[in-house]
C-alpha cells in the first residue's frame, strides 16, 4: 500500500486540533504566519480564503527540502454581524464582549470558515480553497444573561464573543450548516475534498 502523505495543520488552534483529532486522522501542527488585518473593502469571503492559502503557503515555505509528500491544512474563521458587513473580531476587554452579544442576542449572523489545502510533492505544488458559511441564531439574551456569561471570561479570546463548543452553547437558539464550520473547521467538507480532490480516502488514514 503507498504510504499517505504527511498532514499537517497549520494552525495552533485547540478547536482546530481537536476536530481533526476526534475523527482519527494523524497529522503534525506547525504554526503559520499571516497578517490577518483587512484590506480595505475586503468582503469576508475574500478575506478567509486569502488568509488560509497565505497560512498554508507560509508553512511549505517553512517545508521546504525538509518534506516532499505532505498535504498542508490551513484555515481562517470569521464572525459576521448581523448587518452582513462588519466582522467581529475579539473583544478588547468585558465592555466590548458585552457590546458584541447585545448587538448579536436574538438575531441572526454568519459565521465565514476559508480553508486551504494544499499539497505538496514531487512534482511541485496544488492548492484548493474553499469557503463555508454558517448561519447561527442567539436567543434573546437580558442584560444579566449577558454579564454572567461574560463573568465566565470564556468569550474574552473568541472571535464575536461566544464559543460554540464551549459554555456559549447555551446561548445558540439554532445553527444553520456546519457546527464545525462555527467551531473553526468544517470538518465534513474537509474530508470530502481531502478524498475527492486528493484521492486521501475516508477513515483510511495512515502514516
Amino acid at each position: 500500500m503507498k504510504p499517505s502523505p504527511l498532514v499537517i495543520l497549520a494552525s495552533t488552534s485547540p478547536r482546530r486540533i481537536e476536530l481533526l483529532s476526534q475523527i482519527g486522522l494523524p497529522f503534525e501542527v506547525r504554526s503559520p504566519r499571516a497578517d490577518e488585518t483587512p484590506i480595505r473593502g475586503e468582503k469576508p469571503g475574500r478575506l478567509v480564503s486569502r488568509l488560509a492559502l497565505e497560512k498554508a503557503e507560509s508553512v511549505m515555505a517553512e517545508l521546504a527540502g525538509q518534506v516532499l509528500d505532505a498535504v498542508i491544512i490551513a484555515a481562517d474563521t470569521i464572525v459576521v454581524a448581523p448587518d452582513g458587513r462588519k466582522i467581529l473580531g475579539k473583544p478588547r476587554d468585558a465592555k466590548d464582549a458585552a457590546r458584541m452579544l447585545r448587538s448579536l442576542a436574538g438575531r441572526t449572523h454568519e459565521v465565514f470558515t476559508g480553508y486551504c489545502i494544499l499539497r505538496v510533492g514531487m512534482e511541485g505544488a496544488e492548492s484548493f480553497v474553499r469557503v463555508v458559511r454558517s448561519k447561527v441564531t442567539l436567543r434573546p439574551l437580558s442584560a444579566r444573561d449577558i454579564a454572567n456569561y461574560v463573568e465566565t471570561e470564556e468569550p474574552m479570546d473568541k472571535a464575536g464573543s461566544y464559543a460554540a463548543q464551549g459554555k456559549g452553547m447555551a446561548l445558540i437558539d439554532r445553527i444553520s450548516g456546519s457546527y464545525t464550520n462555527v467551531v473553526g473547521l468544517p470538518i465534513a467538507q474537509v474530508v470530502a475534498d481531502l478524498e475527492n480532490r486528493f484521492g486521501y480516502p475516508l477513515f483510511k488514514w495512515h502514516r
